[in-house]
């Protein structure tokens, strides 16, 4: 090897993450913690966010159901985002809910409990975005800051649905329903077998 060649494999040694020189090396076991804790979390919404579709369709509430499928089917995106970081990690997806449906069928509670759903996750991913960035893990803690702008978006919609119930009372939703029948010119929710 010329000398060249020397200075290019010197110049790259010196600045390969090393216990030796104080850089931190990429900590895999620290993101596939954080990583899972997230898709447990995220299962959990999931089951939650469908449990209340289920409940707010029956009560003749279709667009607040329509938004808590939509928004249990984004959750699932994320679960798939999170579980292809964990296995690129060379890490196993736990896939455990990490707490278990409540039974919720007021729709002003409903939305509390949503709310409360993704103010969490906005807290806990921002912390563990901050956590990969000192393990060195850069795009795990991308995929973390990603996944805010989501459970915030989450967050403004069901804070908005709370915010009017609390302005115009419970018959907002109802009116919202009227509003959105296919004899309006909408579109009714998809069937289970469509």
């Amino acid at each position: 090897m010329n000398v060249v060649g020397r200075r290019i494999v010197g110049y790259f040694e010196a600045r390969r993450p090393s216990a030796h020189n104080g850089v931190p090396m990429l900590n895999r076991e620290t993101s596939i913690k954080l990583l899972n804790q997230a898709v447990a979390d995220e299962l959990s919404a999931v089951h939650q966010y469908l449990y209340f579709h289920f409940h707010l369709e029956d009560q003749g509430l279709g667009p607040l159901a329509v938004l808590f499928r939509t928004t249990a089917i984004q959750e699932m995106g994320h679960i798939a985002a999170l579980s292809e970081r964990i296995l690129f990690l060379k890490g196993d997806v736990t896939l455990q809910a990490s707490a278990p449906v409540e039974r919720i069928q007021d729709p002003t509670a409903i939305l509390e409990k949503a709310v409360k759903l993704e103010e969490g996750s906005i807290v806990d991913y921002n912390n563990f975005a901050l956590e990969c960035g000192k393990a060195a893990d850069s795009k795990t803690k991308q995929l973390f800051e990603n996944l805010v702008t989501d459970e915030e978006r989450h967050f403004d919609q069901f804070e908005t649905q709370l915010e009017n119930i609390r302005r115009f009372g419970t018959n907002y939703l109802a009116l919202q329903s009227f509003s959105t029948t296919p004899e309006n010119g909408a579109e009714p929710a998809p069937s289970a077998g469509a």
